[in-house]
């Protein structure tokens, strides 16, 4: 709960800024967040009781829905709109697209890496899905949307690295003395960047491509209607 808090606390103080205007776009971040929300709470529902992943008794709440505890519910809401709040401070205060000739490079390095480990550490679930699922996404980027936010994406997603590391190296023991999220290594590459499975990067890169996708889609249709 703790780090839920920590990580929406700035971003929900700084949404009224006058020129940032972030709450503007609430029909996009409710919709983003809700319609990508409910795929990974489903995966993370079933993946839970495959005992792929846990979560410590000892550091959340006793109220759960289903297999997840409350807080996991509060982590898609609290990481999703943070990191679009990041997307839109880049995008006001950094006024070129730096990475935007670079797009499809990082893309194709992205997709590569995605398919080759999604190939290699096959039947393992967790290693496999992830990887397989960016693979997908990414491809999808590449031959058919060829969106022209992917530069900015990409900032984005570089820069949350940061922050990212920071939390989910407490979330899996970085910081505390058990994991507050523990890891079955049978269904994964067992390769961790400290304490963080390899994976949970690529989960992280397919779960904010997808939020930013339906992001710029919503704001899309609407700028288009007006």
């Amino acid at each position: 709960m703790l780090i839920n808090i920590l990580t929406i606390a700035y971003p929900v103080a700084q949404s009224y800024e006058h020129r940032l205007r972030f709450l503007k776009n609430w029909k996009a971040i409710v919709g983003s967040i809700a319609i990508v929300g409910s795929i990974y709470l489903a995966w993370d529902e079933l993946f839970t009781q495959l005992q792929v992943w846990g979560f410590n008794q000892r550091y959340v709440t006793s109220i759960y829905i289903g297999e997840l505890p409350m807080e996991e519910y509060g982590f898609f809401l609290t990481v999703p709109f943070a990191c679009l709040f990041v997307y839109e401070v880049l995008n006001y205060f950094v006024k070129k697209d730096i990475l935007g000739k670079y797009r499809l490079a990082i893309t194709w390095c992205f997709f590569l890496v995605s398919l080759i480990l999604g190939v290699f550490l096959y039947p393992r679930i967790y290693s496999s899905s992830v990887f397989f699922l960016c693979a997908f996404l990414l491809s999808y980027q590449l031959f058919v949307a060829k969106s022209n936010w992917l530069g900015r994406f990409y900032l984005t997603f570089f820069v949350c690295l940061i922050p990212f590391t920071i939390m989910n190296g407490w979330l899996t023991g970085g910081f505390t003395e058990q994991p507050i999220v523990w890891y079955n290594n049978l269904e994964n590459s067992g390769l961790r960047l400290g304490s963080i499975p390899l994976e949970d990067s690529f989960y992280q890169l397919s779960y904010l491509l997808l939020i930013v996708s339906v992001y710029e889609r919503v704001k899309f249709r609407k700028s288009y209607k007006a």
